[in-house]
């Protein structure tokens, strides 16, 4: 838990500053509406988690968005297949994309940065295409479907409600089993896992197709809460967003560290951002500029808590003032 420290005081910073920006961000809605963003865009964080875990990237992510809630759209309108026949049909395509991208870094030998980096050149691509550049919506069909998903702004944000229980359940897979210590190990030092008699390989595509069928069930929720999928914008910088709150909270990129709980704040702090930049009346052109130097000197604090350093320059400081 000293790990998560740095990172967690940062988290109860930033959301300070959000109550104290004006009476509006202490309502019941402004923090509704928040649960609900963090519980649905944790999940895109949990899957991009795994991965980096074993020392992956998957840049693809908001590509699969892209795609799958364009798919979903079409085959929900268009194509008049049922919620589960069509729910069926992303899960499986995020799963086999995934597989995918698996196959082409261990068996092939590819670097994920290049395998992932070209799949979102071909995601957004193929959304675009088979939707003739069309914005693609559910309309009024299927208000109960919504209004279950979405849930009521009196209860507790049902998205958030999604994200414990998938994390509860990562969190057993990654810290209580056999597998997750395989996935650290592989991050780690990959050659002494496979030496280990861990199969490296088959580890590696399960994070993989993991993570894109988390995108895929992301998706799912994301076109039940805004109701419609923009085949070009749809999950435009999300894979970014999704790795920032992995490694702020404390997946290394080296691969072998990060915890399910970690990612979760980490995701905390990247909603409650460009809430509390609001809220302050701050104007949105220098939104991403905010947000981009804000999670850097969160993450130098971090870094400065977790090794020490800290305990060193508080050491200088009394030595020099103290003569």
């Amino acid at each position: 838990m000293k790990k998560l420290f740095g990172i967690f005081l940062f988290l109860a910073i930033v959301y300070i500053l959000l109550l104290v920006s004006n009476p509006g961000a202490r309502s019941f809605r402004n923090h509704f509406n928040l649960g609900q963003e963090i519980g649905l865009f944790s999940i895109l964080s949990l899957g991009v988690g795994m991965v980096i875990i074993t020392g992956g990237i998957d840049l693809s992510i908001g590509s699969v968005v892209g795609l799958s809630s364009t798919l979903l759209a079409i085959l929900l309108v268009d194509e008049e297949y049922s919620p589960l026949e069509a729910l069926a049909v992303i899960l499986a395509l995020g799963a086999g994309i995934g597989l995918i991208h698996g196959l082409l870094i261990t068996k092939l030998g590819l670097q994920p940065f290049v395998v992932t980096l070209c799949g979102l050149f071909i995601y957004r691509g193929a959304a675009r295409w088979i939707s003739g550049e069309q914005n693609k919506g559910l309309g009024i069909q299927f208000p109960d479907l919504k209004a279950f998903f979405k849930g009521s702004s009196d209860e507790f944000p049902r998205f958030l409600i999604f994200f414990l229980v998938l994390a509860a359940i990562m969190t057993v897979f990654l810290h209580l089993s056999v597998y997750g210590r395989y996935l650290y190990a592989i991050g780690s030092n990959e050659k002494a896992a496979r030496y280990s008699g861990v199969k490296t390989d088959r580890m590696k595509i399960l994070a993989y197709v993991l993570c894109s069928t988390l995108a895929a069930w992301f998706s799912f929720l994301y076109l039940m809460q805004y109701n419609s999928a923009q085949p070009s914008d749809t999950g435009n910088f999300y894979e970014l967003y999704a790795i920032a709150g992995a490694v702020l909270g404390g997946c290394s990129l080296r691969g072998g560290e990060g915890m399910v709980l970690g990612i979760f704040i980490g995701t905390c702090i990247i909603r409650i951002l460009p809430n509390a930049i609001t809220m302050w009346g701050i104007p949105s052109n220098l939104e991403f500029m905010i947000i981009g130097g804000t999670l850097l000197i969160g993450a130098i604090m971090d870094e400065t808590i977790r090794g020490g350093t800290w305990r060193g320059l508080l050491t200088r400081l009394r030595a020099r003032f103290g003569r």
